[in-house]
């Protein structure tokens, strides 16, 4: 029967599966699958999800339970599938991105991937079970792993034990629930758990231009061209590749506040002889009630403007797809993932600019997250994450707290998965070498451009805890006299920086949260992590992959944003760029990157999956065992044509702390420390790979010719 879901493959395909066949003989049931529900669900008996309960459902924030009327539309519960299942998948994806398989590329379709999902008589006992409690099933995606329903809070606090309360939290209103849910026993064996039972915000991984620089006399925004320049476009446009006839995917929970801010920032950045455009979609569910509406405008807005015109900066030709779902207890922008991957016609790449931390999001959330990426790159879709822009604090910037980092060491589950790419960020370093005019010229081309080339770059970090800020307003970085512990230093703490750390609580439960801690664990280190001078012997997923800039003006650089919407911030874009809005984060790079991609699809012809590998693989034959000198970023305009990757060997993206959970703090504020004892920085660059900037940067002609090369057949 197995062979069956293969029959629009090709004939290697078809061994291939038929060899699956023989590692997972147990599929003897319902299309190959097993039965994984084998006892009568009885309520009297059941189990309890663990790790799925906000750490901010405590007594002191609660304001009691809403009303059992209450409606929670569109809830998700993630199903899982066999061991033998998983284990089948895992093998067919290795093959999928292995050059030399015969199955390289063989991508599935979204109904052939449900040969991975639940077989029909389980899938008919968990959603019998759901009407059973008064739920109405909306959706049962293709997959045969993920179902939409919706009910009431009364619906849920009888089938899952848990009531939703109201939560007051820094002066903000939320519900959650309160406990963790339990389900019958008799259905764990297929249910992972419900993704969301509470309404807190994702963060978006964009930071605003701030009122203050360490100089004020060199400021230059970062246009189109100068991005073109630095990271080595120009020529890959004169062969022609400028994303013509590819689509880049950025997933929302919003629309764009105006699609006239779109054509601006086009114009006046000299892109529209391109021919690029802004494409709105809200994809709908494949079947039953539709999950994406149109949103229209909120809060998030501003992302959608950075997401939608920077990818178009980077791809130029490219159709920029804006894909927004609306939020209820889910998340609209990964309802929109979900409804395009289960799709037939899946996105070949996809952005989110998204965060939230591994320990907030749960057990559940985390589980869909890595299904929905697995699933994407099975059916040869890329997928794009800013990696943050917390340093390796993820905890305390979703905290609210934006002096210092208290929670210890956490990272975003939103991009820590082995199967998206996790784009992190840098920033120019040309204030610390004051060698400005080697690298920008004194006045601006028609399009607003002025960089020269590619110019030395180090890890963002807008924080005191900065090791190259310190030394250059003459400061040690710990310690009494550090500049952070100064009145220069503490008129700027903050936990904004590039993120990059270990994977810390993918599963598990925090025993003290939002800590990791307790049973959590990260992602294994996937296998094409591997082979690349510097990469920590950690056993798990390190993120971030590769870097681009990301700053939002903290030594002068910043991106600016056509965004006219008063209500968030913004201005005009009738004058000149400076007059913008302006910002980083990690929020740009995560476009910019898979725009970088979409040209390497477009020079290929072909989908591409995961390109982890062969990233690390190029990285690995640049690097070697000692680094590649002649790439190191230090060399600034002095680094080899040939380079694919610039490694940023300079800085840190440290944070000042305040706690006894990975904070070494000898005396006032201390530094985010893998070690309390002993100062050492969370974390620093090195040659090679390293936790602050990955593989580090990268020359975007140099990286698409040694792609094509790469996957040549």
């Amino acid at each position: 029967m197995l062979n069956l879901l293969y029959k629009k493959y090709s004939k290697k395909l078809l061994i291939v599966a038929a060899g699956l066949l023989t590692g997972a003989a147990a599929f003897a049931q319902t299309a190959g699958k097993p039965v994984l529900i084998t006892q009568p669900v009885n309520a009297a008996k059941t189990v309890t999800l663990t790790g799925n309960t906000r750490p901010e459902a405590i007594a002191a924030n609660d304001l009691g339970a809403v009303p059992d009327s209450f409606q929670l539309p569109h809830m998700l519960l993630q199903l899982q599938r066999s061991a033998q299942q998983q284990q089948a998948l895992d093998t067919l994806i290795d093959q999928l991105h292995d050059t030399s398989s015969a199955n390289y590329g063989h991508w599935l379709t979204a109904e052939q991937f449900s040969q991975f999902g639940l077989n029909a008589q389980d899938l008919n006992t968990v959603t019998a079970w759901l009407s059973s409690q008064g739920f109405v099933v909306n959706v049962v995606y293709t997959n045969g792993i993920l179902i939409d329903f919706s009910g009431t809070a009364g619906q849920v606090h009888q089938a899952f034990q848990t009531e939703i309360h109201n939560l007051n939290v820094n002066g903000k209103h939320y519900i959650a629930n309160m406990s963790d849910p339990k389900i019958p026993a008799a259905l764990a064996p297929a249910v992972v758990g419900v993704v969301s039972l509470n309404n807190f915000p994702a963060h978006a991984n964009v930071e605003r231009r701030p009122d203050y620089t360490v100089t004020v006399n060199e400021e230059y925004l970062v246009a189109p061209g100068d991005l073109q320049t630095i990271y080595n476009f120009t020529p890959a446009y004169k062969a022609g590749l400028t994303g013509k006839g590819e689509t880049i995917t950025v997933v929302e929970d919003t629309d764009v506040y105006a699609t006239s801010d779109f054509t601006t920032f086009q114009t006046t950045f000299g892109l529209s002889s391109f021919g690029g455009t802004l494409k709105t979609v809200h994809p709908a569910p494949p079947s039953g009630t539709n999950n994406c509406t149109d949103p229209g405008v909120n809060g998030d807005d501003f992302e959608a403007a950075v997401d939608t015109q920077w990818a178009l900066a980077a791809a130029p030709a490219a159709t920029i797809q804006l894909a927004s779902c609306p939020t209820t207890t889910s998340y609209g922008f990964f309802i929109a993932v979900q409804n395009l991957v289960n799709s037939a016609t899946p996105p070949t790449i996809i952005s989110m600019s998204y965060g939230v931390c591994e320990t907030l999001l749960g057990a559940t959330q985390n589980a869909a997250i890595n299904k929905a990426y697995e699933q994407a790159v099975t059916e040869g879709v890329s997928v794009f994450v800013a990696a943050g822009d917390f340093g390796a604090a993820c905890n305390d910037h979703f905290d609210g707290n934006g002096e210092y980092a208290k929670y210890g060491i956490s990272e975003s589950g939103f991009t820590t998965t082995p199967y998206n790419v996790s784009v992190g960020g840098t920033d120019f370093g040309t204030l610390f070498n004051n060698d400005f005019s080697t690298y920008w010229r004194g006045t601006n081309t028609k399009y607003y451009e002025s960089a020269l080339s590619y110019m030395y770059e180090v890890p963002w970090n807008d924080s005191c805890a900065s090791a190259l800020v310190a030394a250059y307003l003459g400061d040690p970085q710990t310690g009494a006299g550090s500049l952070c512990n100064t009145s220069t230093g503490q008129s700027f703490p903050n936990t904004v920086a590039g993120s990059g750390g270990p994977s810390g609580c993918a599963t598990g439960t925090p025993s003290t949260p939002p800590y990791v801690s307790g049973t959590c664990k990260g992602y294994a280190k996937p296998k094409f992590q591997a082979g690349v001078l510097g990469i920590p012997a950690d056993s798990v997923r390190d993120i971030p992959d590769v870097s681009l800039f990301a700053s939002n003006g903290w030594l002068g650089s910043y991106y600016p944003v056509c965004y006219t919407d008063p209500s968030g911030g913004g201005t005009s874009c009738a004058g000149a760029p400076s007059t913008w809005a302006g910002a980083g984060g990690t929020s740009f790079g995560a476009p910019i990157m898979a725009a970088v991609q979409s040209l390497i699809n477009e020079k290929t012809g072909k989908r591409s999956g995961n390109p982890n590998g062969i990233y690390y693989k190029l990285a690995a034959a640049e690097y070697g065992a000692s680094g590649s000198s002649a790439c190191n970023s230090n060399l600034g305009n002095g680094v080899a044509s040939t380079c694919i990757f610039y490694d940023v060997t300079s800085g840190d993206m440290d944070l000042p702390c305040k706690g006894k959970v990975d904070c070494y703090v000898p005396t006032g504020y201390g530094n985010l420390s893998t070690s309390d004892t002993t100062f050492e920085p969370a974390y620093g660059t090195t040659t090679g790979y390293d936790l602050a900037t990955g593989l580090g940067s990268i020359n975007v002609y140099n990286l698409i010719t040694a792609y094509a090369k790469a996957v040549a057949q």
